[in-house]
């Protein structure tokens, strides 16, 4: 997104989406990362759950599906239909 509009963005994503996120259950954590630039912000949400069944319980009956809000259409030049999932390990 553009920069200027990056500190709104932020504010909504952390009044709106993280909590929204952090109170689904099985969620583990939730986080959002940002890279700025000159002109433009590029977001990234990170989210650990228990489960996959978690993950749906979170955005619906598939759990592929990357999860957007009402306001996100104004603010971002591009939304991926798909999330990524990873496995982490810690030892």
């Amino acid at each position: 997104m553009e920069t200027r509009d990056a500190d709104e963005y932020l504010a909504l994503m952390r009044t709106v989406a993280l909590p929204d996120c952090r109170s689904t259950p099985g969620n583990l954590g939730a986080y959002v990362l940002c890279r700025w630039g000159p002109s433009i912000v590029e977001f990234t949400v990170l989210t650990f759950w228990d489960c996959e069944e978690a993950v749906a319980g979170f955005t619906g009956d598939r759990p592929t599906r990357a999860k957007y809000y009402p306001f996100d259409p104004g603010f971002l030049l591009a939304m991926a239909p798909n999330a990524e999932h990873l496995d982490a390990y810690d030892e």
